[in-house]
């Protein structure tokens, strides 16, 4: 049986798409989804470089900024596992705008706080995201919203949008680093004031994610729309899939973007421009890769797609502390990138097709919750690994764990199709 086309999409017509790039079967709402995407991508892209920068000007060493990098992990799966508890209480757009007040409140916070203990409590219950991609308790309210504003057969295709958006966003994020170098030697300002402004950034792209928020419909008054309910039917699936994703999240909670930047940073030298200007061409690669794995996942299928374009990315990173120079490195980092997110769009598509769609607000918090708590565990341990040694120990550790993932997914999930592709390959 054919997917119907949602409602509002088909009270649309196509002339009148505000955004170039949805898909055909997207409804108006994933216009704001990816547009207030695009704002806290630019956020966290931004502050995941400045981050260790800015806890290093106040004086913390390796260990002490991977603590705090481990707790804002911590805190965004405590956040999105309530979130998941109460999700069909409330409606998506009340929780989101809730948690775009909490991403202002936190930016004001961590500019306005330099002793540790206030800090560690505000990256426990704020909104940073020291990593490239998003973990925040915005995850899977957006995803659960995405999903139910698209048809089956275009649903990766958005999803591959929405993460082309945050890479493309956040690479430019990364590349603004540089700002406060440049404030510091164009206005005079000293290190930690011109960081400060960059936290106050953060906090005001928040406000522009909450404008975004308050646009999209309330669902509770929404007749077509499909409730939200707990896990029930598809429950043993999901929590499979979610103790894989937690190995996985694990892996990467070594190599998060913020500890990878502090490994530059003490093995090279780098400054946050040079250090920015990186991650910002590993963005840009991750972001076209978006694109090129919807056309992957349609001759393959979703999890072929996450398996085989996944281990090579996890070889890079085995190879990365081996290299005696930083050019090597840059081009493992870059070849790593235009692979490694891939299976970004694919996951999610692929979590949201194999329950049935009011599980899928549920299903996401429980996907991603597993995945923030496993993700938030690494960083204190690659913290404590770069205070030791200058050796890239969390690289390797990250690129072993992670082949073992990708050949448990294949092993456990080949068989386990979602709908479009039983319907193709019948």
């Amino acid at each position: 049986m054919t997917a119907q086309r949602p409602m509002h999409a088909l009270r649309e017509p196509a002339a009148r798409r505000r955004f170039a790039l949805l898909p055909s079967g997207a409804g108006p709402a994933a216009t704001y989804l990816l547009t207030s995407r695009g704002l806290r991508a630019f956020g966290d892209g931004l502050v995941s470089l400045l981050l260790p920068a800015y806890l290093a000007a106040l004086g913390f060493n390796a260990f002490e900024i991977g603590i705090l990098a481990t707790a804002t992990l911590a805190g965004s799966a405590a956040l999105t596992l309530a979130v998941g508890f109460v999700a069909h209480h409330f409606s998506r757009r009340s929780l989101l705008i809730a948690a775009a007040v909490l991403m202002v409140v936190t930016g004001i916070a961590f500019a306005l706080v330099h002793d540790f203990w206030p800090l560690l409590l505000i990256a426990f219950v704020g909104t940073f995201n020291p990593s490239s991609g998003d973990v925040s308790v915005f995850l899977p309210l957006e995803h659960a919203q995405l999903a139910h504003s698209v048809t089956d057969r275009d649903r990766t295709a958005l999803f591959a949008r929405y993460s082309l958006v945050g890479s493309l966003v956040g690479a430019v994020g990364a590349l603004a680093a540089g700002a406060p170098d440049i404030l510091r030697q164009v206005v005079g300002l000293d290190i930690k004031q011109a960081l400060q402004i960059a936290f106050l950034l953060y906090a005001f792209l928040g406000v522009g994610a909450l404008l975004l928020y308050r646009r999209l419909p309330d669902e509770p008054f929404d007749l077509a729309a499909v409730p939200a309910e707990p896990l029930r039917k598809s429950r043993t699936i999901v929590l499979t899939l979610a103790a894989l994703f937690s190995l996985d999240a694990f892996a990467g909670g070594f190599v998060v973007q913020s500890l990878l930047a502090l490994w530059l940073f003490q093995q090279f030298g780098l400054s946050l421009a040079a250090t920015g200007a990186i991650f910002f061409l590993t963005g840009i690669l991750s972001a076209g890769s978006y694109l090129v794995a919807v056309q992957i996942s349609k001759r393959f299928g979703l999890v072929n797609t996450m398996v085989f374009t996944h281990l090579p990315s996890s070889l890079c990173l085995l190879l990365i502390p081996f290299m005696p120079s930083l050019g090597p490195v840059v081009l493992l980092l870059l070849i790593r990138s235009a692979l490694s997110q891939m299976d970004v769009p694919t996951r999610t598509s692929y979590v949201m097709a194999v329950v049935t769609p009011g599980e899928r607000a549920a299903a996401a918090s429980v996907t991603a919750v597993p995945r923030s708590l496993a993700a938030a565990a690494s960083p204190m341990l690659a913290g404590s690994l770069l205070a030791m040694s200058g050796f890239g120990w969390p690289l390797l550790i990250a690129g072993v764990l992670k082949i073992v993932y990708d050949m448990l997914l294949l092993a456990m999930f080949r068989k386990v199709r979602p709908p479009e592709e039983r319907r193709d390959w019948q």
